[in-house]
């Protein structure tokens, strides 16, 4: 099947943020439409999301979750993606392959700022998106006011599509603005009509008139209609619907309580009659209409049973198993219900499906059968939390690194590195729940367990003060040849960031060329670490004298000698300790800005300013320099004062003296 051919394939991401139900949505979908004979709950740990243990034991999305079910004559597969800020590299990875997405809210007008990151990354990919305004029964504003507030972190026009029905403070129904037709909730059922209540006539004219407004801003026909109080039809609205959902120009509002099924139905009609066909959005995406296979990776998985698992969309072509891709052979087709899986041997244009054994392909990889076209992958997101990690049995040391490479295989938000100066392995992700499940996984899949806590901070000393003339003699008799090497050393320091540098002024052969090599090689093994205990740095030493013996002196003797010398002189040249200062860009909403500036300056952070952060409206950006040693909770406070949707970039800058007192502290630490 190409991009050109009609599919009833519809796929759809169910994004939002943490606690707003999107798991629970799923299993209403699931169960509504005949998928699951009985619906599971979140606490329970019984949903076809969430079914990992390590999302059970959260009561929380922690990766990807696939479903499938049909609804009318459409064939549905659902991502439930995960709410939290520290997995939304999941949601990326897998927002690239769906035609549209529904975010899932609360009606509570303090919280709307968590939706800013979904709204944004959904318009960055052009990605048409509905709105599910879910547990409206728990709301404390009223529509109006939680629509008003919504509107404040969408640059897409909210569309209305429906209008509640209250009884006292209880939600019992909906008016549906295109049909105007009144409908009765009913828990576990279908919505009954009913009439029009009376007292809700104007405000349902109101809200029909601003959703038919909101059209009309993009359809001139519609608003020749509306200028001449011409009512238009409810086929002309829906198809106005489906067209400008399309092209990603409204998000149409719903509302309901997945928890009791409300809403839930009619949320499926409109994803079945307005959403974009599988064609739209291959279109959007840049894929041509061809017979060539062509399909990108989503998600990856590693199973007890089945091994590697991709999970791919297919944007081209029809997909069978045993057919190469990439030089690789497909090992399986299936179709996924949570942590249950379906062989379908086949897949066509528009469906999401998991390939088995894909061995050497990556989450984000383009599979093809010819190679024309490489897809655009999500952004990598940068690291703001790392752990030093060590398994707790030694005997397990030879599995780390595999275990870690299929880890970072599983969720890329991940890296792990090999430090060469603390000798530790970091791994590095998006916040501390989020390592703590990566350990969780290595436990579990790959019988590692690991112990995990902050990585040491590479601190460095120095000199402040310059010697001369520090001398040095190595003398050494055993029977036979000796060992002889004498030398007088300048110490000076550098200007930082210069590094190390050595010199020598050697004259009249006071030391043989052929034993200043060994010189040089004294003073950096001495450097390795200085009398503080820390690698020096930001120092030249200059070799201005010394003397040799022709039988007993040798590149060995003059290396210890240099030591010597350099053992002596460091002390006198008021050594210092240095720490690590990262350049950091922190990312906030506007409002929250004060309360990021105060997180800050209680990290001896250097604020260096504020500006209004590019693309992001009503963001700022704030750059600082921060301390490495400030950094370990950073991300935690951070999100604290933001409502959870701060971040930050971070690099390496410069080294700077550490504060006398704590200095002594982190030196008394390091003796003890």
């Amino acid at each position: 099947m190409t991009p050109t051919q009609s599919s009833p394939w519809r796929n759809i991401a169910i994004v939002g943020p943490y606690l707003s139900g999107k798991t629970t949505l799923l299993e209403s979908i699931l169960s509504v439409t005949g998928a699951i004979s009985r619906k599971g709950t979140v606490e329970n740990g019984t949903t076809i999301g969430d079914n990992s243990p390590e999302s059970q034991n959260r009561s929380m999305s922690v990766e990807v979750s696939a479903a499938y079910t049909q609804h009318g004559e459409v064939q549905f597969t659902f991502l439930d993606c995960p709410g939290s800020i520290e997995f939304a590299q999941e949601t990326a990875n897998a927002l690239i392959g769906v035609g549209s997405a529904v975010i899932v809210c609360e009606p509570d007008v303090s919280r709307v700022l968590t939706l800013a990151p979904l709204f944004k990354l959904l318009d960055d990919w052009k990605i048409p998106h509905l709105l599910f305004i879910n547990k409206v029964d728990r709301a404390t504003s009223s529509f109006t006011e939680v629509l008003q507030a919504l509107k404040t972190v969408s640059s897409r026009p909210l569309i209305p599509h429906q209008y509640p029905i209250r009884k006292g403070d209880e939600v019992s129904g909906f008016i549906d603005l295109v049909s105007e037709q009144a409908f009765q909730y009913h828990p576990g059922a279908p919505s009954d009509p009913i009439p029009l209540p009376e007292e809700l006539k104007a405000e349902e004219q109101a809200a029909r008139q601003e959703m038919l407004e909101g059209l009309a801003d993009f359809d001139d026909r519609l608003l020749e209609e509306l200028l001449e109080d011409i009512d238009p039809s409810q086929g002309e609205i829906i198809k106005d619907m489906k067209q400008e959902l399309t092209a990603d120009l409204i998000v149409p509002v719903f509302m309901g309580v997945a928890t009791e099924d409300y809403g839930v139905r009619h949320l499926l009609d409109a994803l079945a009659k307005e959403t974009p066909e599988p064609a739209e959005t291959a279109k959007r995406r840049g894929v041509k209409a061809s017979n060539e296979v062509m399909a990108q990776v989503l998600k990856t998985y590693y199973t007890a049973q089945g091994g590697k698992q991709s999970l791919v969309r297919v944007w081209n072509g029809t997909l069978t198993e045993g057919m190469t891709l990439n030089d690789t052979r497909v090992g399986g087709v299936y179709r996924l219900m949570g942590a249950d899986q379906k062989n379908v041997q086949t897949a066509e244009m528009g469906e999401i499906v998991a390939l088995g054994r894909l061995e050497n392909v990556q989450t984000g990889d383009t599979l093809s059968s010819q190679g024309t076209l490489e897809l655009p992958r999500a952004e990598s997101l940068p690291p703001v939390y790392g752990l030093a990690i060590a398994p707790e049995n030694r005997k397990d040391e030879v599995k780390v690194s595999g275990a870690l490479t299929k880890l970072v295989e599983e969720d890329p938000a991940l890296t792990w590195e090999q430090n060469r100066e603390t000798h530790e392995i970091l791994l590095w992700g998006q916040g501390e729940i989020h390592l703590q499940v990566a350990l969780d996984r290595l436990r579990r899949k790959y019988n590692l367990p690991m112990t995990g806590r902050p990585p040491k901070i590479q601190y460095k000393e120095t000199v402040r003060q310059a010697v001369e003339s520090v001398h040095g003699r190595y003398k050494h008799q055993s029977g036979g040849h000796g060992q002889f090497g004498d030398v007088y050393l300048d110490i000076a320091p550098l200007p930082r960031g210069e590094g190390f540098q050595f010199r020598e002024t050697i004259v009249g052969g006071a030391v043989p060329k052929q034993y200043i090599p060994g010189v040089e090689t004294g003073v950096r093994e001495y450097l390795v670490q200085g009398p503080l205990g820390f690698p020096v740095v930001d120092v030249a030493v200059t070799l201005t004298n010394g003397s040799y013996h022709t039988v007993d002196s040798s590149e060995q003797a003059f290396k210890q000698a240099a030591r010597v010398a350099m053992q002596a002189g460091m002390v006198q040249s008021q050594p210092t300790l240095l720490e690590p200062i990262l350049s950091v860009e922190i990312y906030s909403p506007s409002e929250s800005t004060s309360k990021v500036l105060q997180v800050i300056s209680t990290h001896r952070g250097q604020i260096l300013g504020y500006e209004g952060y590019e693309g992001w409206p009503g963001w700022d950006k704030i750059s600082a320099y921060f301390p490495q040693a400030e950094m370990q909770d950073l991300i935690v406070e951070l999100r604290s004062a933001t409502m959870g949707v701060a971040s930050y970039r971070w690099q390496y800058d410069r080294l700077e003296p550490v504060p006398d007192k704590l200095a002594k502290r982190i030196l008394t630490q390091q003796d003890g």
